[in-house]
C-alpha cells in the first residue's frame, strides 16, 4: 500500500529509490512508498532526474507534473504530482501494479 497524500497543488507520492539498480522501473510498494529502480547512481541529482522521467513513462504523466519536494539526497523521497487527484493516481498505480 502506498501512502499517497493529498496536497492543494495535486498529491503527494512517496518514493524509496533504488538507484544503481538493473533496469529502470517501478517494483511494487516498500514501506508505504512506491519502489522506483533506476540505472543511474546518486550523484548531482542524475537519479532523481532519472526517477522523475521514470515516474513520467510509467505513470502516464507528463514530467512539467512531477516535482521534487523532498529527500533530494535521500532514498526516502516526496513528489508532488500536480494536476491530478489522489483517486485517480492511486488508479494508475494499481493499474500498473496489476499489469
Amino acid at each position: 500500500m502506498i501512502n499517497l497524500e493529498a496536497h492543494p497543488d495535486g498529491v503527494i507520492l512517496p518514493v524509496q529509490a533504488q538507484p544503481r539498480a538493473r533496469k529502470n522501473g517501478l517494483t511494487g510498494a516498500h514501506d508505504g512508498a512506491l519502489k522506483v529502480s533506476v540505472t543511474q547512481a546518486p550523484e548531482k541529482g542524475k537519479a532523481n532526474e532519472a526517477i522523475l522521467k521514470v515516474l513520467a513513462d510509467e505513470l502516464n504523466l507528463k514530467k512539467s507534473q512531477i516535482g521534487l519536494l523532498s529527500g533530494e539526497t535521500s532514498a526516502r523521497k516526496k513528489f508532488l504530482i500536480r494536476d491530478i487527484t489522489l483517486t485517480e493516481l492511486a488508479a494508475r498505480l494499481e493499474q500498473h501494479q496489476d499489469g
